[in-house]
Protein backbone atom coordinates (compact mmCIF):
# COMPACT_ATOMS: atom_id res chain seq x y z
CA UNK A 1 0.00 0.00 0.00
CA UNK A 2 2.90 2.35 0.68
CA UNK A 3 4.13 1.85 -2.87
CA UNK A 4 0.72 2.80 -4.26
CA UNK A 5 0.63 5.96 -2.14
CA UNK A 6 4.16 6.85 -3.21
CA UNK A 7 3.27 6.21 -6.86
CA UNK A 8 0.21 8.45 -6.76
CA UNK A 9 2.36 11.26 -5.30
CA UNK A 10 5.04 11.13 -8.01
CA UNK A 11 5.47 14.08 -10.32
CA UNK A 12 4.21 12.03 -13.23
CA UNK A 13 0.97 11.09 -11.48
CA UNK A 14 0.38 14.61 -10.20
CA UNK A 15 0.95 16.12 -13.65
CA UNK A 16 -1.34 13.58 -15.29
CA UNK A 17 -4.10 14.43 -12.79
CA UNK A 18 -3.57 18.19 -13.28
CA UNK A 19 -3.42 18.27 -17.06
CA UNK A 20 -6.35 16.94 -19.03
CA UNK A 21 -4.32 17.43 -22.21
CA UNK A 22 -1.35 15.40 -20.94
CA UNK A 23 -3.67 12.66 -19.70
CA UNK A 24 -5.46 12.65 -23.07
CA UNK A 25 -2.17 12.24 -24.97
CA UNK A 26 -0.95 9.41 -22.71
CA UNK A 27 -4.35 7.72 -22.96
CA UNK A 28 -4.33 8.08 -26.76
CA UNK A 29 -0.80 6.68 -26.91
CA UNK A 30 -1.95 3.73 -24.78
CA UNK A 31 -4.84 3.01 -27.14
CA UNK A 32 -2.59 3.31 -30.19
CA UNK A 33 -0.04 0.99 -28.58
CA UNK A 34 -2.72 -1.61 -27.90
CA UNK A 35 -3.84 -1.20 -31.51
CA UNK A 36 -0.29 -1.87 -32.70
CA UNK A 37 0.01 -4.88 -30.40
CA UNK A 38 -3.30 -6.47 -31.43
CA UNK A 39 -2.93 -5.34 -35.05
CA UNK A 40 0.38 -7.19 -35.32
CA UNK A 41 -0.27 -10.19 -33.10
CA UNK A 42 -3.58 -11.27 -34.65
CA UNK A 43 -2.28 -11.60 -38.23
CA UNK A 44 0.82 -13.35 -36.88
CA UNK A 45 -1.25 -15.75 -34.78
CA UNK A 46 -3.62 -16.43 -37.65
CA UNK A 47 -0.70 -17.17 -39.99
CA UNK A 48 0.95 -19.45 -37.44
CA UNK A 49 -2.38 -21.19 -36.81
CA UNK A 50 -2.59 -22.11 -40.49
CA UNK A 51 -4.44 -19.28 -42.20
CA UNK A 52 -3.04 -17.16 -45.06
CA UNK A 53 -0.75 -19.97 -46.18
CA UNK A 54 0.47 -17.98 -49.20
CA UNK A 55 2.25 -15.53 -46.88
CA UNK A 56 5.75 -16.83 -46.14
CA UNK A 57 5.92 -17.16 -42.37
CA UNK A 58 9.69 -16.74 -42.36
CA UNK A 59 9.20 -13.22 -43.82
CA UNK A 60 6.11 -11.95 -41.96
CA UNK A 61 6.68 -13.54 -38.55
CA UNK A 62 9.84 -11.64 -37.54
CA UNK A 63 8.35 -8.30 -38.65
CA UNK A 64 4.97 -8.85 -36.97
CA UNK A 65 6.61 -10.21 -33.83
CA UNK A 66 8.80 -7.10 -33.50
CA UNK A 67 5.83 -4.83 -34.23
CA UNK A 68 3.78 -6.55 -31.54
CA UNK A 69 6.71 -6.26 -29.14
CA UNK A 70 6.96 -2.52 -29.82
CA UNK A 71 3.24 -2.11 -29.24
CA UNK A 72 3.47 -4.10 -26.02
CA UNK A 73 6.40 -2.05 -24.73
CA UNK A 74 4.62 1.23 -25.42
CA UNK A 75 1.37 -0.11 -23.93
CA UNK A 76 3.17 -1.16 -20.75
CA UNK A 77 4.86 2.24 -20.35
CA UNK A 78 1.72 4.27 -21.04
CA UNK A 79 -0.39 1.85 -18.99
CA UNK A 80 1.91 2.33 -16.02
CA UNK A 81 1.57 6.11 -16.42
CA UNK A 82 -2.23 5.82 -16.44
CA UNK A 83 -2.14 3.43 -13.48
CA UNK A 84 -0.14 5.99 -11.49
CA UNK A 85 -3.07 8.43 -11.55
CA UNK A 86 -5.25 6.27 -9.26
CA UNK A 87 -3.20 3.21 -8.30
CA UNK A 88 -5.09 2.24 -5.15
CA UNK A 89 -8.41 2.31 -7.01
CA UNK A 90 -7.07 0.33 -9.97
CA UNK A 91 -5.30 -2.22 -7.76
CA UNK A 92 -8.67 -3.28 -6.38
CA UNK A 93 -10.53 -3.26 -9.70
CA UNK A 94 -11.43 -6.80 -10.89
CA UNK A 95 -11.21 -5.81 -14.57
CA UNK A 96 -7.75 -4.33 -14.04
CA UNK A 97 -6.61 -7.47 -12.23
CA UNK A 98 -8.02 -9.61 -15.04
CA UNK A 99 -6.15 -7.46 -17.56
CA UNK A 100 -2.88 -7.93 -15.64
CA UNK A 101 -3.48 -11.67 -15.48
CA UNK A 102 -4.11 -11.84 -19.22
CA UNK A 103 -0.96 -9.82 -19.93
CA UNK A 104 1.07 -12.17 -17.72
CA UNK A 105 -0.44 -15.21 -19.44
CA UNK A 106 0.21 -13.69 -22.87
CA UNK A 107 3.83 -12.90 -21.97
CA UNK A 108 4.36 -16.41 -20.62
CA UNK A 109 2.97 -17.85 -23.86
CA UNK A 110 5.25 -15.61 -25.95
CA UNK A 111 8.26 -16.52 -23.83
CA UNK A 112 7.56 -20.25 -24.08
CA UNK A 113 7.05 -19.99 -27.84
CA UNK A 114 10.22 -17.99 -28.46
CA UNK A 115 12.50 -20.25 -26.42
CA UNK A 116 11.24 -23.32 -28.25
CA UNK A 117 12.65 -24.89 -31.37
CA UNK A 118 9.29 -24.53 -33.13
CA UNK A 119 9.60 -20.74 -33.38
CA UNK A 120 13.15 -20.91 -34.69
CA UNK A 121 12.12 -23.49 -37.28
CA UNK A 122 9.14 -21.41 -38.38
CA UNK A 123 11.13 -18.24 -38.94
CA UNK A 124 14.14 -20.04 -40.43
CA UNK A 125 12.50 -22.36 -42.97
CA UNK A 126 8.76 -21.72 -42.69
CA UNK A 127 7.75 -25.07 -41.20
CA UNK A 128 5.15 -24.60 -38.48
CA UNK A 129 5.02 -27.36 -35.92
CA UNK A 130 1.75 -28.28 -34.18
CA UNK A 131 2.90 -26.82 -30.84
CA UNK A 132 3.39 -23.46 -32.58
CA UNK A 133 -0.14 -23.65 -34.00
CA UNK A 134 -1.54 -24.33 -30.51
CA UNK A 135 0.49 -21.49 -29.02
CA UNK A 136 -0.74 -19.13 -31.76
CA UNK A 137 -4.39 -20.03 -31.14
CA UNK A 138 -3.92 -19.53 -27.40
CA UNK A 139 -2.14 -16.23 -28.04
CA UNK A 140 -4.97 -14.91 -30.20
CA UNK A 141 -7.51 -15.73 -27.50
CA UNK A 142 -5.43 -14.16 -24.73
CA UNK A 143 -4.61 -10.90 -26.49
CA UNK A 144 -8.15 -10.40 -27.82
CA UNK A 145 -9.44 -10.95 -24.28
CA UNK A 146 -7.56 -7.81 -23.26
CA UNK A 147 -10.84 -6.11 -24.07
CA UNK A 148 -11.33 -6.70 -20.35
CA UNK A 149 -9.27 -3.56 -19.92
CA UNK A 150 -12.16 -1.52 -21.29
CA UNK A 151 -14.27 -2.66 -18.32
CA UNK A 152 -11.95 -0.95 -15.85
CA UNK A 153 -13.94 2.27 -15.95
CA UNK A 154 -17.24 0.46 -15.42
CA UNK A 155 -16.44 -1.75 -12.42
Amino acid sequence: MEFLEWLSATTLAVELRRSAVLYMFVNAAHILAIGLLIGAILPLDLRLAGFFRKLPVEIVAPFLSRSAGSGLALALVTGFCLFSVRPAEYAGNPAFLAKLGLIALGLLNVFMLHIGEGWRTAIAIGIIRPIVRVSAALSAMIWVALVAGRWIGFL
